[in-house]
């Protein structure tokens, strides 16, 4: 066993990651997932189920998922297994931390598939196949202080009225000083022993990204960084994404495996690992999440074919609910769309309104679809669902459609099918997915790792972004859906000057076509924290103190404390004083102060375990409120760490910090150009 998955809290965390139930409670019927991974099936699950593998002899292999996502941890040895299914069980409170109350790091798994001559799945490589020899390679890289500065999405109209995009730390001549990028690593067989990324430097001073060992079975297990960010010359951060002389320890790179199989090697289609900040509502997922939109970049450019009818459960549903989980983070969805709120979307009477594929229902089908933002008629109005900021978000508000998000394209052409009726009508209120991978079946195994690991990870506001930012919907990244082209291991990129536009970042074999080690991760923020504690909701209170917001389902705005959860369980207390309780949220932010803006991103860097992950928790026996909650597992205020003299800033006296004139809001100090 790896010695830094000890008998602890850090090693019970895998075992819990794959605990549940394959089939519902009470029938036989199996859960069935859309197929659109290449090598599963080929159509989606609402027309046919997986299909049979036609042939068993392995002409090649891939490895899945094809983007893998790890997330840092200021733990130092504990860890857990991030999600392999898109439904697995809550995990028990606590589990996200280790013994001493520093969060977790978040591993990424990769398996290898054996494939036919029709790319699906023969079987699992990974695991105790007679007579095959895997050998796992990865190469990590940070290169976000060598790269070009964020100032917003370079693939929309609004990037002309943007401040230009120019090279972070342009007084650095020798740009190798400015990569962190560690020599590749290499393992194989059961049991490999961790190999750590820990000759890298920035600035001359070694930065650890990570670790690769391997399971009891030879999977890969991807450990990335613990979260550290450093100025190299003693400076504080003071702006969201671009901090002079700044680093953070988040990384991405290729992963690579050498199969032989009965002597004979397999091409072995690669794979991708992408090191993210932290999670703190594990449970929670965005409205368009990055699989909806790699999905829709798929179809849009024919790598996909477009389903000709959605199903219920898999493409409609999920939008409502997801709408509806996001009461747990955001006091704005938990009046709209939350328990006993305005649109409560859990509710088992609405569902089965909205799953009735009935004439009877057609009004009520279409008045819901008009309230989906449609940019070809809502403009910059805030009022259109989700109630989420967009890639051209500005206080004050920009005048662009992009001003709010809206939903992938073929999820709106879905939400029109099923307001008129044309739609799969399967639901099953009693259905239960798979909570583990290996209840699910080995042929749609493939699809459902890739789905996993990309329905918790978010394709909202590109400004820039949690894990991943706007490159994401450009067709060219991509050797077919959902897995990325990968650049020669010699290669050299070409040179783009001191800025960058719109226009230079599509040239052919630019950054947006194959990728290099760091290629995904040096878009984002520097450091990762300032921009997570930037991201805020209800800039403009004057509309509204909680919506719209940023990214809810990974950063979260309000949300239910500790003290207020025992108040809602206690049956003695009276039902009103419950209540109360139960609608109480907090500002999530509340540990970073209030002091100021630079005072409030500075204490997010010594200190972001601090910060309470939402965790799911039972609800009170009385049946009274939900059966279940979830729960910000902490409130812990972080000392200043800043002297008290530079964070005079406005807003401390009413006790939040005003954000709206930080430069995050600002996108177009010179006006929107028409």
């Amino acid at each position: 066993m790896p010695q830094n998955q000890r008998r602890s809290r850090a090693a019970t965390t895998q075992t819990a990651a794959e605990s549940g139930a394959t089939v519902a409670a009470g029938t036989n019927k199996p859960y069935t997932a859309g197929s659109l991974s290449p090598g599963n099936a080929p159509g989606p699950a609402s027309d046919s189920s997986a299909r049979a593998v036609s042939d068993d002899r392995i002409v090649n292999a891939a490895i899945f998922p094809p983007i893998g996502v790890a997330r840092v941890g200021n733990s130092a040895d504990g860890w857990f297994i991030g999600p392999e299914v898109p439904d697995p069980e809550p995990a028990p409170r606590g589990f996200y931390r280790d013994d001493r109350g520093a969060l977790k790091r978040q591993a990424a798994r990769f398996r290898v598939y054996g494939l036919d001559a029709q790319g699906g799945i023969v079987c699992e490589l990974t695991g105790n196949h007679p007579g095959a020899e895997v050998t796992w390679t990865l190469r990590l890289a940070n290169t976000k202080a060598a790269w070009y500065g964020f100032q917003i999405a370079l693939d929309v109209p609004e990037a002309m009225s943007a401040p230009a995009t120019t090279l972070r730390n342009p007084g650095v001549a020798d740009r190798t000083r400015l990569k962190i990028m560690p020599s590749p690593r290499s393992v194989s067989g059961p049991h490999a022993a961790p190999q750590k990324f820990d000759d890298g430097c920035f600035m001359g001073t070694p930065v650890y990204l990570g670790e690769i060992f391997t399971d009891q079975a030879g999977r890969l297990i991807v450990l990335g960084g613990h979260g550290r960010s450093a100025s190299a010359d003693g400076s504080r951060a003071i702006t969201f994404a671009n901090n002079k002389s700044w680093h953070d320890d988040v990384s991405d790179g290729p992963v690579t495996a050498r199969v032989v199989l009965d002597g004979r090697p397999l091409d072995v289609k690669p794979a991708w690992v992408v090191v993210a900040p932290p999670n703190y509502g594990p449970q929670r997922k965005s409205v368009r999440t990055m699989w909806d939109l790699m999905r829709d970049t798929a179809i849009s450019a024919g790598m996909l074919p477009r389903p000709p009818r959605p199903s219920f459960t898999e493409d409609i549903l999920p939008i409502f609910t997801r709408m509806a989980g996001l009461q747990w983070v955001n006091a704005g969805f938990a009046a709209g769309f939350g328990w006993q709120g305005l649109f409560d979307i859990a509710a088992p009477q609405l569902v089965a309104r909205l799953a009735d594929s009935s004439v009877a229902l057609a009004e009520f089908r279409r008045t819901i679809l008009n309230r989906f933002r449609d940019f070809n008629v809502d403009s910059w109005s805030p009022v259109p669902w989700p109630w989420l900021y967009g890639d051209a978000m500005n206080i004050p508000p920009a005048q662009t459609p992009r001003q709010h998000v809206a939903l992938t394209d073929i999820q709106l052409t879905f939400l029109h099918q099923w307001a008129a009726g044309d739609f799969i009508a399967d639901h099953d209120p009693q259905a239960t997915p798979p909570r583990r991978i290996k209840d699910v079946p080995l042929a749609q195994q493939g699809e459902m790792l890739t789905r996993a690991a990309m329905e918790f990870c978010l394709a909202d506001a590109f400004h820039p972004g949690c894990e991943m930012t706007w490159p994401m919907r450009t067709a060219t990244l991509y050797l077919e859906p959902f897995r990325l082209v990968h650049a020669p291991e010699s290669w050299i990129e070409p040179a783009m000057g001191q800025i960058l536009t719109g226009d230079a970042v599509t040239i052919p074999d630019g950054p947006l076509y194959g990728q290099v080690p760091g290629g995904l991760t040096r878009w984002m923020a520097v450091p990762w924290q300032t921009d997570t504690a930037s991201c805020r909701s209800g800039y403009d209170t004057t509309y509204d103190p909680y919506v719209p917001t940023f990214w809810p389902a990974r950063v979260p705005n309000e949300v239910l404390t500790n003290e207020d959860y025992a108040i809602v369980l206690d049956t003695e207390r009276p039902l009103a004083e419950r209540r109360a309780a139960f609608a109480r949220r907090a500002a999530w932010i509340d540990p970073l102060g209030s002091k100021g803006y630079t005072d409030q991103i500075n204490n997010m860097i010594a200190h972001f375990d601090h910060l309470g992950v939402v965790e799911a928790c039972e609800g009170p026996s009385d049946g009274a409120f939900p059966a279940y909650l979830e729960v910000e597992d902490q409130h812990k205020p972080i000392p200043d760490v800043m002297p008290a003299s530079a964070t005079a800033e406005h807003g401390a006296a009413a006790g939040r910090v005003d954000l709206r004139a930080i430069e995050k809001v600002r996108r177009f100090p010179g006006g929107l150009r028409h």
